[in-house]
């Protein structure tokens, strides 16, 4: 337990940080799983309507990833790995269906 005011208070900033950090991390993972989704629909089903929800789960994926880094809560190569294996999901299709 803390025993001064101000190592209570860094001990409660610690806190709230941590659950920012893990409502971010859980939003990155949820939009990543759902652009999967889409893009596996879409390769079972190529129309360019499943094309252009492909395209806007990507860029809402990227958005946030961007997000995360910008305010530290994702290394900076740890998001760029995260949109290059997104990106690299959808280019085995993109060939295929050209």
């Amino acid at each position: 337990m803390a025993n001064t005011k101000s190592a209570l208070k860094r001990a409660q900033i610690a806190e709230r940080n941590r659950l920012r950090n893990k409502a971010y991390k859980s939003a990155v993972k949820t939009l990543m799983k759902k652009y999967v989704s889409a893009v596996e629909s879409y390769t079972a089903n190529p129309t360019p309507e499943s094309k252009e929800q492909v395209e806007a789960r990507l860029s809402e994926a990227y958005s946030k990833i961007d997000k995360a880094v910008k305010r530290g809560i994702l290394h900076p190569n740890n998001g760029a790995r995260k949109k290059s294996r997104l990106a690299h999901k959808l280019q085995p299709v993109a060939q295929t269906a050209e």
